[in-house]
């Protein structure tokens, strides 16, 4: 079992010599030969301090095509018609799996067909200098963006080729994505990761590590998604990472998705040591979409407001086709404006909901339990704490398909549309805070006349593509919600 301790250089210099043979392309990096490339970068595309020393919330979306020459068109759209502050490299799934072969068949059909045969850019089979092409052509910084459960490759090809930052964790990249990873694994494979982003950061060169927020991205209570950010932190901080920008994934209710934020923020820089720069990154709604665009865009404004309130160092942006999956470019760039829109018409104004505060307080009391947990499971090693509590369900996330998560845990939203947890399973909250769940559901269930049941928990899981916030009956003519018309 792996433990919370960081690689000496030996170690990660023996794994990355084996990995080197994994592709050819492994065998272009040459770390000395890398640092003098990050260093003759601009301040510009230097991507921890362009997000750190921001004033305001800087917008990136998600894009990624597979040859070369259009991803630098389609990021260099983003960014100067939609107004990107920071761009994405968003991988395709080949390379996620590791299967560099079937990139390699796909970048060769896409290099010969008006289609893209892949659904994002195989990096490593770019290799190194494809990647330092893209990075010179882009006046933003960018981020590698992905889902890989097994990075190492992909980190060691791209941070040579001029990359900054790099999406994604053990845990945020395993249990919501992969059946087949044991946890263990993807923390030892994640720790080389994290020790090469340090080694990076030690020469001077910082390289921002991001944990991603929205776990399966679907009404993921907030304490359990911060839990995760703080365990991916304090992992990747062992290993000498120094910017971290901690995620959060938008659940719709605008006093909890504030109140959560702000938790996250506070926890973050609570449990994280001191040399570390902690910053946030808000994911605008990451579930089901309406299909009508119309009303798309007002998932997406709602997202705006709720970064302007809450100031987040970074948010993610979405499109109205998020319901027909890829978005055109012209679509992803008016989701940045009309992100941009919003915060910039709200972001001056002082704006007092009420509730805040009582949530955030509700919040991190989960969170610090949690975190308890976790450090008795481990006796104070969080490596081994968090496999343990997984194993034991003191730690789960909701709709997870990996083997390695309970997937016990179930939410619902209570009447006001905040998640609350309707099954708990093992989840380690004291009793206090499983009455005021159950209490909150008992309102929503009172309101709509019916038992609290799963069909609570599969309504909301529609809703909002259904056109509501609250997965309420057919019928129900309660103001905060009832019968959709989205179709």
């Amino acid at each position: 079992m792996p433990t919370d301790e960081r690689l000496s250089d030996d170690q990660l210099q023996r794994i990355a010599n084996d990995l080197r043979d994994n592709w050819h392309t492994g065998r272009e990096v040459d770390f000395e030969e890398a640092i003098a490339f990050h260093e003759s970068l601009p301040a510009s595309k230097q991507f921890a301090q362009v997000l750190e020393s921001a004033d305001q919330p800087l917008l990136q979306p998600r894009a990624g095509v597979p040859c070369l020459e259009e991803q630098i068109d389609l990021l260099r759209y983003l960014q100067d018609e939609g107004g990107a502050d920071l761009l994405p490299t968003t991988i395709d799934s080949y390379t996620r799996d590791n299967e560099y072969e079937k990139a390699e068949e796909g970048l060769a059909a896409s290099r010969g067909s008006d289609e893209n045969e892949l659904n994002g850019f195989p990096a490593v089979n770019h290799g190194v200098e494809d990647c330092r092409r893209l990075i010179r052509a882009l006046d933003a910084p960018v981020e590698v963006r992905h889902g890989t459960p097994d990075a190492r490759l992909l980190a060691m090809v791209t941070l040579a080729g001029g990359f900054q930052s790099f999406e994604g964790g053990p845990i945020s990249y395993n249990i919501p994505y992969t059946k087949r990873h044991d946890l263990a694994t993807t923390i030892e494979h994640w720790q080389f990761v994290d020790r090469l982003c340090g080694a990076y950061t030690e020469r001077g060169v910082t390289i921002n590590r991001e944990p991603f927020g929205p776990l399966t991205g679907t009404l993921v209570p907030p304490s359990i998604a911060i839990a995760v950010m703080l365990v991916e932190g304090e992992l990747a901080a062992t290993q000498g990472v120094r910017s971290l920008t901690l995620g959060y994934g938008q659940v719709g209710n605008l006093v909890q998705d504030v109140a959560a934020l702000r938790a996250l923020r506070k926890l973050g820089n609570e449990y994280l040591r001191d040399e570390v720069t902690v910053t946030t990154v808000f994911h605008e709604w990451m579930g089901g979409f309406p299909p009508d665009e119309a009303r798309a865009n007002g998932v997406i404004s709602l997202g705006g407001a709720t970064a302007a309130v809450a100031q987040p160092d970074k948010v993610i942006t979405k499109s109205a086709q998020e319901f027909q999956g890829v978005p055109t470019k012209e679509a992803n760039a008016a989701g940045l404006r009309t992100t941009r829109q919003l915060i910039d018409m709200m972001i001056e104004q002082d704006i007092d909901l009420g509730g805040i505060d009582e949530e955030q307080a509700l919040i991190e009391r989960e969170t610090r339990a949690l975190m308890d947990a976790i450090y008795e499971a481990g006796d104070g090693d969080v490596a081994q704490g968090v496999i343990n509590a997984f194993d034991s369900g003191a730690l789960d996330v909701p709709f997870a398909p990996s083997d390695a998560a309970k997937g016990a845990v179930l939410p619902a939203r209570d009447d006001d549309g905040r998640v609350r947890i309707f099954e708990f399973a093992d989840l380690a909250l004291p009793d206090d805070i499983k009455e005021i769940h159950a209490a909150r559901l008992g309102e929503r269930a009172e309101t709509e006349g019916r038992d609290q049941s799963f069909r609570m928990v599969a309504d909301d899981v529609d809703a909002i593509s259904d056109g509501k916030l609250i997965g309420r009956p057919s019928g129900d003519n309660s103001p905060t919600g009832g019968a959709s018309d989205a179709d």
